[in-house]
């Protein structure tokens, strides 16, 4: 292992999950800076992503994989100060931000290197903190797995999160037909429409069926993006074209309780999900690589950006998870480590 000249100390401040429960439950903490090992760097963050897993993983409702760390946080921005041995692709001083299994409520981590990219030209550390779990999120299920295509229509639900945010920056920037978000308040409403939607719908007050059905003249949505899960299921296969593909990302609202499958029979419906950070990191690195050539040019050309909502001090993320579970924002919510 490398280490420049540059002091890393033997302590760093952290976030850990005390037990499981509401904001409250993450708590300041001192832990030992991680060493990288063969193929891994250590990164002193300079901002952290917050999303959806990690709240989870303070409910107590999604554990790390193995070997990964307790701290949450799967997304980074910072510096490489110590490389471990065989990496070959970065060196100390560069600025990166990197995808992480765990470990990211911190001021150092450890990432793989394949899982590492350098910071995308003309971004900020806040701003490319935003995107590795959530682009790469996206990417994954509706590209990838969700074989988007110009001219499909697409429904992406909780279109003001992080991930309705990429998700519809990017349907908008491949030449979607038609792109449908449901929103919560005239805020999102009109955040969602500047990023690109032809339509959004305030959920408590419209019907997104119906919604959907009307903005594609009664065809229905090619792709449904759903992070909802619980009575959005059944809706969603109503919403759904011929031959349409509903994409599970999440399951905010939990089980899907009653679910009539024959209209997937009769529409011929593909209804997939997966998660990312269970993926092996080879699994990553091919979908990094993917981003980085279709994506990447177009942050690059300012044509697509993280949307930051706002941003927290490392040590309030429990303010920041507090603000999370309002669903009020749009966009991303950032831990800062005040460098």
């Amino acid at each position: 292992m490398h280490f420049p000249s540059n002091n890393i100390p033997e302590m760093m401040t952290a976030v850990e999950i005390t037990h499981p429960g509401g904001p409250e439950v993450l708590v300041p903490t001192r832990r030992p800076v991680p060493v990288p090992g063969p193929g891994e760097l250590l990164i002193r963050h300079q901002a952290a992503g917050i999303n959806g897993p990690d709240v989870f993983q303070r409910k107590g409702l999604y554990d790390p994989p193995p070997g990964a760390s307790d701290i949450p946080g799967l997304e980074v921005a910072g510096e490489v100060v110590a490389i471990g041995a065989g990496v070959t692709r970065f060196q100390a001083g560069d600025l990166v931000c990197a995808l992480i299994p765990g470990g990211g409520y911190a001021e150092y981590g450890v990432a793989n290197e394949h899982n590492t990219l350098y910071l995308p030209k003309g971004l900020r550390p806040v701003e490319a903190a935003a995107m590795p779990e959530t682009f790469m999120t996206v990417w994954l299920n509706l590209f990838q797995r969700g074989q988007f295509k110009r001219g499909d229509s697409v429904l992406i639900h909780g279109g003001a999160s992080g991930i309705g945010t990429a998700a519809t920056m990017l349907s908008k920037a491949f030449g979607a037909a038609k792109i449908i978000t449901t929103v919560a308040t005239a805020a999102q409403r009109d955040a969602s429409l500047a990023l690109g939607a032809d339509y959004a719908v305030n959920y408590l007050e419209e019907d997104f069926v119906d919604a959907a059905m009307r903005v594609t003249d009664g065809k229905g949505v090619d792709i449904v993006v759903d992070i909802i899960a619980g009575d959005y299921v059944p809706r969603n296969y109503a919403a759904a074209a011929i031959n349409g593909r509903i994409v599970q990302i999440g399951v905010i609202k939990g089980v899907a309780k009653e679910v009539d499958l024959f209209p997937m029979l009769t529409k011929r419906l593909t209804h997939i999900g997966s998660t990312l950070r269970s993926r092996s990191p080879q699994d990553k690195a091919d979908i990094i690589r993917e981003l980085e050539a279709r994506v990447w040019p177009l942050m690059a050309a300012g044509a697509v950006k993280p949307v930051i909502y706002r941003t927290y001090p490392l040590e309030q993320a429990r303010a920041a998870h507090e603000l999370m579970d309002t669903g009020t924002h749009i966009g991303k919510i950032v831990l800062t480590m005040g460098r």
